[in-house]
């Protein structure tokens, strides 16, 4: 009797260790769910900013013009470019 008994008791631990071994991947996968879930609405929203840019620039000019005058410093024709340097301060 105390044979089967500890049989018993050992079966039931190593149940035990699986069924929590197993929770805690199952944790593991969730967190890692979550993580890509938040990944992917975030590159859901730049796509959606990138998607309306492109928009923006195939509509018109003026986002054409505004690209260029912040990105490469351009400016029109007529128009006075004034610089200001600041200077260090020491």
């Amino acid at each position: 009797m105390r044979w089967a008994m500890a049989l018993m008791l050992i079966l039931f631990a190593g149940l035990q260790w699986q069924l929590w071994d197993e929770y805690r991947k199952l944790r593991s996968l969730r967190d890692q769910l979550a993580e890509q879930s938040t990944r992917s609405e975030q590159l859901a929203e730049r796509n959606r900013a990138l998607a309306a840019e492109v928009e923006d620039l195939r509509a018109g000019l003026a986002a054409i013009e505004e690209r260029a005058r912040l990105e490469f410093g351009l400016i029109k024709e007529g128009e006075t470019f004034y610089q200001v340097v600041e200077e260090p301060v020491q």
